[in-house]
């Protein structure tokens, strides 16, 4: 009997009925070189993805059916890592779906110490008793942002939770329209605000909020003023708002604290062609905020975490809240943003990875991509170097224009050729602008060029992987 028909519905449902079980298929002996010496449960694990991938063929195009390559294929998908690293040719310094700020060597170097044996994190070696996981973390933090006090947890958005939450559960918090925004992911600052139980008082409009705006609001109830970083959303035109200083003198006047959630959280002014100015950590501090939130793994140039700031007896508030142990840090955050903040305690920011990719001038990036041009023509491959703009990302200065030179490829439809870029056993990760592929060297290490041009040079059809 011949194999079922492919022509409309009927033909694709037998095909589908008539894929092989699992079990059908671990007695094949057309897999047996394939599968011997495999574990059982990989074995099966991997005919399942098998039988998955031609069940979704089947489905999308209408064929063909199970064929035994599919096993290979999901043994290499089963021997990759789900995490692995990617050559950034976006031009997006801090792109959040690439994993943000790249760690400092020194970082690195103390993550695998700390992550390889056991450690001190909550354990006080001069008393030999209980300790705080962040002891390492608060002088670091209050000598470089002014602060009376410190505590880390896991993200800004868990950050701004706890110290709502801590400070103003079951009363007011006024805040301007114009910073209720939606940052990534779908997550709505007003949301968040609400889940820690403050009350939400909006004031002003979307484009212009006044002081007098914010003190027409305050009354009993009010807990704090807030304001919130925009994120990579901006306002331009005809708009005012109110800066922190002045928020803070109103505050005093009031006796309402002034809680500013910073967003980017940059501890030095940055360098850089393209950038805008951003309010670093000490001058929020020295402007008056009396409690200050920011990302580690933004500006900072750390690990993912939410660094609040403040004067102590507001901290020590936020330290008893519940939420402080839902949110607390692990031993390898603790370790990476320590190594971090010490570089910035010495002097050492250039060896922070972010700020050594912001403050490349545009000399220095055409003569990089003019080199990876180079290496491509080594395999065959054209390319032209033009002059493009990259961001900064993560919601950081949303509006800068990063001046940068890229490695431009016309190579069939750019859409499939981004894809077999990012299929490459070294991901590439690049956009596409009028129709062609771009590969901003911006984010791209020298001793990463080739790896980038061997991949070119691999997802061209025809070409071996």
């Amino acid at each position: 009997m011949g194999a079922p028909s492919n022509s409309g519905d009927g033909g694709k449902n037998a095909l589908l009925r008539a894929l092989p079980s699992v079990e059908q298929l671990l007695r094949r002996p057309s897999l047996e070189p394939l599968l011997s010496g495999v574990p059982r449960a990989r074995a099966v694990a991997a005919l399942r993805l098998a039988v998955d991938r031609a069940r979704g063929r089947l489905v999308a195009s209408g064929g063909p059916g199970f064929e035994d390559a599919d096993v290979q294929h999901a043994l290499d998908t089963l021997a990759t890592p789900g995490l692995r690293p990617v050559l950034n040719a976006t031009g997006v310094v801090l792109h959040t779906n690439l994993g943000r700020a790249p760690l400092a060597a020194s970082a690195v170097a103390r993550v695998a110490e700390v992550a390889r044996g056991y450690s001190n994190l909550e354990y006080d070696l001069d008393e030999g008793e209980r300790g705080s996981r962040y002891a390492p973390l608060v002088g670091l933090l209050r000598s470089l942002t002014g602060a009376e006090d410190a505590v880390v947890v896991n993200n800004c958005a868990g950050a701004v939770l706890l110290v709502l939450a801590a400070l103003a559960s079951g009363r007011e918090c006024v805040v301007s329209r114009g910073e209720l925004v939606e940052i990534g992911g779908g997550f709505r600052v007003p949301e968040v605000m609400r889940q820690s139980g403050a009350k939400l008082v909006e004031v002003g409009t979307t484009n212009r909020t006044r002081l007098s705006d914010y003190s027409a609001a305050l009354g009993p109830e009010s807990a704090l003023l807030v304001k919130v970083h925009r994120s990579n959303f901006a306002l331009v035109g005809f708009t005012e708002e109110v800066e922190v200083a002045e928020l803070s003198a109103l505050g005093r006047a009031r006796g309402v604290p002034v809680f500013q959630d910073l967003g980017a959280g940059a501890l030095v002014p940055l360098k850089g062609e393209g950038l805008s100015r951003e309010l670093t950590v000490a001058q929020a501090v020295a402007a008056g905020a009396d409690v200050v939130a920011f990302s580690g793994d933004k500006l900072l140039g750390g690990p993912q975490a939410g660094v609040v700031v403040g004067r102590s007896v507001l901290l020590a508030r936020i330290k008893a809240h519940p939420l402080m142990r839902a949110l607390r840090v692990d031993k390898l955050t603790v370790a990476a943003l320590e190594a971090t903040l010490a570089l910035y305690r010495d002097g050492r920011a250039e060896e922070v990875p972010v700020h050594r990719l912001l403050a490349q001038s545009p000399e220095d990036l055409r003569a990089r991509a003019v080199r990876l041009q180079g290496l491509l023509a080594g395999q065959g491959v054209r390319a032209r170097v033009a002059s493009v703009e990259g961001q900064v990302g993560g919601g950081a200065m949303p509006l800068a224009r990063l001046p940068s030179s890229a490695c431009i490829l016309t190579l069939g439809t750019p859409e499939e050729f981004l894809e077999r870029l990012r299929g490459g056993m070294s991901p590439v990760i690049g956009r596409i602008a009028d129709g062609e592929v771009l590969l901003d060297v911006r984010c791209l290490e020298e001793e990463e060029l080739q790896a980038v041009a061997d991949a070119v040079a691999a997802a061209i059809p025809g070409n071996p992987p």
